[in-house]
């Protein structure tokens, strides 16, 4: 097929791979513009632009370029941006959402699946309509969510699954596509307060936060990022004041990334010292 592809993050460059390797004629790839990155303020890419560029793929950063070339299909992968009713009339497209739609339509899938304690997500293959992720499913792949899965973890089996559904799903005519049934649920942009300990959540939702990455709290007011951590039947261990809950790894504000019982032999915390 002769396609257009819309992404910006590196989780969308191996479904752009694996379509040009499958044999389709990707004609344009439009990704967001170039940022500034670093103290130089160089601009950077997407990784999206630099897998195109590498495989010498004309690259936009304007949605209405894709109009009047002759598009068959347009394929969305965590594009990040709304595609308007103009360009959609005349370029039919699918996205590939990563989600048992319509449960978490929206920015944040893989990450409110894990915060969420869902058992399973997955990828489903849908028509690209006005509305947030409304649109009909062609096809789903479910994709179990380990107990103790990171997002990270996750977001790759995600990926997988996704390039092997699309090879598959565009080798052929796409089928009618089903409307969503159940109850929407939206899976809003995950912000820094999203990943700070809430130490009185408990060890079982507080593990999830931190299988999400980034997760963070306070010790003597300077902020700790905490890495990994291990549900168990431990008792507590200052500063980490919940049962149930062992920290592996912690990174200080200031210092590289250390095992927690490093951290907590440096501090030498007292008895009822805990983090906040």
């Amino acid at each position: 097929m002769r396609l257009a592809y819309f992404g910006t993050p590196a989780m969308a460059v191996p479904s752009l791979t694996a379509l040009v390797a499958a044999g389709h004629e990707v004609a344009i790839v439009v990704t967001r513009v170039d940022r500034r990155r670093g103290r130089g303020g160089e601009l950077s890419p997407s990784p999206v632009k630099q897998a195109a560029l590498a495989l010498g793929l004309p690259v936009s950063h304007d949605v209405d370029d894709v109009l009047g070339k002759g598009i068959e299909l347009g394929v969305v992968v965590a594009f990040g941006q709304l595609i308007k009713p103009h360009v959609l009339a005349e370029v039919p497209m699918v996205n590939s959402h990563f989600s048992l739609l319509p449960r978490w339509r929206g920015a944040a899938p893989v990450e409110r699946a894990v915060l969420a304690g869902d058992a399973e997500t997955g990828v489903c293959l849908m028509q690209l309509e006005e509305g947030l992720d409304t649109g009909g499913v062609y096809d789903t792949v479910r994709v179990p969510i380990g107990a103790a899965m990171t997002a990270d973890e996750l977001r790759r089996e995600l990926v997988a699954a996704g390039c092997e559904q699309l090879v598959r799903c565009l080798a052929g005519p796409l089928p009618t596509p089903t409307p969503q049934v159940g109850e929407p649920l939206y899976a809003a942009k995950i912000t820094p307060d999203d990943l700070r300990i809430r130490w009185a959540q408990g060890a079982q939702q507080i593990d999830r936060v931190i299988r999400l990455g980034g997760a963070w709290t306070t010790f003597r007011e300077k902020r700790v990022k905490v890495l990994s951590a291990t549900l168990d039947s431990s008792a507590r261990v200052a500063p980490c004041p919940v049962a149930g809950l062992t920290l592996q790894s912690v990174q200080p504000e200031g210092k590289g990334p250390m095992p927690f019982a490093d951290f907590a032999r440096g501090a030498r915390p007292a008895a009822a010292e805990w983090f906040v």
